[in-house]
């Protein structure tokens, strides 16, 4: 039967309470697979996994409860190896990293900020901000609306400006929350929105992180700014580019 992987910890972790169920109709009893000084928390994957709420919460749940004893490396939901020895083949292969992941996320978590233009404030600085638009606009206004090409050329110059305000807004949001954070990973892009990016946190410093996300509101207010948090360091389980060895999105331990 294949394996359901909900998270890497130390093998030294307490294990999650006892009787806890996990993904699955019916709920599959969870578990630990040791190798070496690594374990994983796994249950018996169900034959069919979909997305689905109760399924979700599980896979939050067991994670929660297992982090609350030290820290676990957090498996995307629908992590699943073909079988055990698969599993603790792969933390056997990979242990180096592992503990380091282990040891770089200790005590931290992730939030993930999304940021989007509220699209009439914006439009009301992108005209109070650049005189070409304004003088433009107000050409056509005086000529009843002006011409076809008239029109299409302020359209122009109004999308031109939106797009080089986006850019520069969203390396603004980024650049003010970096300093309170270990590590960045871009999210992938997503429709609607300027920023989709994730923050690695220490505990100790979360406040200290909001309290800039909300300064963020406040200086940038033609922003919608969407925090989500703290959640466990999905987003930081493999290497990438913002650290040493940190960011990019998620694991899969040898996942089918």
């Amino acid at each position: 039967m294949s394996t359901y992987v909900y998270g890497i910890m130390a093998a030294s972790h307490p294990s999650p309470p006892e009787g806890m169920a996990g993904v699955g109709d019916p709920p599959r009893p969870v578990r630990v697979l040791k190798a070496g000084e690594l374990a994983a928390v796994v249950s018996d994957a169900p034959e069919e996994l979909r997305p689905k709420r109760r399924d979700l919460l599980a896979h939050q749940n067991v994670l929660s409860e297992a982090g609350a004893a030290g820290c676990v490396l957090p498996m995307r939901f629908g992590s699943v190896a073909p079988d055990d020895a698969t599993v603790t083949g792969v933390l056997t292969e990979r242990a180096e990293h592992y503990t380091e992941r282990l040891r770089a996320l200790d005590g931290k978590v992730e939030y993930n900020i999304k940021a989007g233009h509220v699209e009439e404030a914006v439009l009301h600085r992108v005209m109070s901000e650049n005189p070409d638009i304004r003088a433009q606009a107000e050409a056509n206004r005086r000529a009843g609306g002006g011409s076809y090409d008239d029109r299409l050329r302020l359209g122009e110059m109004v999308a031109g400006a939106v797009k080089a305000r986006e850019a520069e807004d969203g390396a603004a949001v980024v650049r003010a929350l970096t300093p309170e954070a270990a590590a960045v990973s871009a999210g992938p892009e997503s429709t609607g929105w300027l920023v989709n990016a994730s923050f690695l946190v220490d505990r100790e410093a979360a406040a200290r992180f909001l309290d800039a996300a909300e300064q963020v509101r406040r200086d940038m207010p033609h922003l919608e700014l969407r925090v989500n948090g703290p959640l466990p360091p999905y987003s930081f389980v493999e290497p990438g580019p913002s650290e040493p060895a940190a960011s990019t999105a998620g694991a899969d331990v040898g996942t089918g």
